[in-house]
């Protein structure tokens, strides 16, 4: 037997396995390992074997060890949202446009595979962020979320119905944007939420993206969550179409008021 094809060794397995709950997102950035003697069990190896696994996950830059805290899975997008692409993209007016088409894609299929392909712990999942972003809609009279609160809920939905595609790919890709996701999830709640004719029609498309895939259907859950995001780019620019029209005018009264001041100011007495 060469060395090329030599059994892994213990470590190597627990290098293995670990990187599978990672790629599965069973295990997540930031996320705590379990204890040493749970992996121990869970992996059926020897103390030894598991730090040196761990050991080469942290050479990998999988996880990272905090002394008397433990071991973390690492940030997978490290140094992304700070690289020069990343500021680009975020300093660019036109990049949350550009973000919602490729939310369209993506989310669109991850809403078809997952109609198709979501186990019942998957719907658990997916019914549990539903219903907790449906209850930052109908708080009590007087009680606000504030707006991060409402876009982590929105966006928390739509991970677990990208989770629940069964497509690791597919949902490393998003989180590898995940910060400007987030923005512009805010950005929808920011400008969106507060008007009552766009936020009643968020809340329709939510609903039929869930119904879609608790039902099983699909292409039904495809075109929800397209013509969701899509709904969601129209209305944005709408709202900033408005928002300027309001300004135009608002420097239109400013001017006709000087002017009147300065034709007061020039008439005889």
């Amino acid at each position: 037997m060469t060395s090329n094809s030599r059994p892994p060794s213990v470590a190597e397995r627990v290098v293995g396995h670990v990187e599978k709950l990672i790629v599965d997102s069973v295990l997540r950035p930031g996320q705590a390992l379990p204890s040493e003697r749970q992996l121990m069990e869970r992996f059926g190896c020897s103390r030894t074997a598991l730090r040196e696994g761990l050991r080469i996950l942290r050479g990998r830059g999988l996880i990272r060890t905090e002394h008397g805290r433990g071991s973390f899975v690492a940030s997978l997008g490290a140094g992304r949202e700070s690289s020069p692409l990343m500021h680009l993209f975020a300093s660019q007016p036109r990049t949350l446009y550009d973000l919602l088409e490729v939310r369209a894609l993506l989310e669109a299929e991850a809403a078809r595979l997952a109609a198709a392909r979501a186990t019942q712990a998957d719907m658990v999942l997916i019914r549990r962020a539903f219903e907790a972003w449906q209850q930052a809609q109908s708080l009590p009279s007087g009680q606000v979320l504030p707006a991060e609160e409402h876009a982590r809920r929105d966006h928390a939905f739509h991970r677990a119905i990208s989770e629940a595609a069964d497509n690791p790919v597919l949902v490393h890709t998003l989180d590898s944007l995940s910060e400007l996701m987030l923005g512009s999830v805010h950005a929808s709640v920011s400008h969106l939420y507060g008007r009552p004719l766009y936020k009643a029609q968020i809340d329709r498309q939510h609903l039929r993206i869930f119904r879609a895939i608790e039902q099983r259907r699909p292409e039904a859950a495809q075109r929800a969550a397209l013509e969701h995001v899509r709904s969601v780019r129209d209305n944005l620019q709408e709202a900033g179409r408005e928002q300027e029209r309001q300004a135009r005018a608002l420097l239109r009264l400013e001017g006709a008021v000087t002017a009147s001041r300065a034709s007061d100011h020039r008439r005889p007495e």
